[in-house]
């Protein structure tokens, strides 16, 4: 039987399979995580892995607190932007699950516009909303970034993600495997966004 433990793994592995496969992520970029409800903790990927790196038992990934702090016997250095997957396990209890992706239209869509908007009855069934663009000045989400993602999720709680400029895509879930679904769903928003407005010129 598997424990609570090797259950979060089970998904981060499949979450990270499924986003690598998909190109949303490729080389050693992008990070995942999950919410351990069980420990109180969270599992974020390593730095410097793959997301081809990532198996069932844990291997390509960190446990730390919700400060991003390893705790005592897990190896491995964290993401650099462990401090985003901390910042929005305190924001809200809901999220159990982030997916941060580099992926190439959510990007390209994002230098130059503020909202990638619901173009397909697709995301409008499933999202409901419009996904912001935060315009961080830097190659991580730092703390004094706090207030800005917050005031995402102060007008939205049910926000299933946001873009960043220049970076790529950071969607939420109830899990990671529903985060990497709104991270794919993102993505392909955008592709259409930027395909329609090709096609309109």
């Amino acid at each position: 039987m598997m424990t609570d433990r090797t259950k979060v793994f089970r998904k981060l592995h499949i979450a990270a399979e499924r986003a690598y496969g998909h190109s949303l992520q490729t080389g050693s970029g992008g990070n995942l995580s999950a919410r351990d409800v069980v420990a109180g903790q969270m599992i974020v990927k390593s730095s410097g892995g793959s997301f081809a790196d990532c198996t069932d038992e844990g291997d390509g990934f960190v446990i730390t607190d919700f400060l991003g702090s390893p705790i005592p016997g897990s190896t491995g250095k964290p993401t650099r932007e462990v401090v985003l997957h901390a910042m929005l396990y305190q924001l809200s209890d809901t999220i159990g699950g982030v997916m941060h992706t580099h992926s190439p239209f959510a990007i390209a869509y994002a230098f130059h516009h503020d909202i990638l908007p619901m173009t397909t009855w697709h995301v409008r069934l499933k999202f409901g909303c419009d996904i912001p663009v935060l315009d961080i000045p830097s190659p991580m989400v730092r703390p004094e970034d706090t207030p800005l993602v917050r005031s995402l999720f102060d007008a939205n709680p049910n926000l299933p993600a946001f873009l960043l400029r220049g970076h790529g895509i950071v969607a939420v879930g109830k899990d990671v495997l529903e985060a990497e679904h709104n991270a794919e769903l993102v993505e392909e928003t955008a592709k259409i966004a930027v395909l329609k407005e090709l096609l309109e010129k």
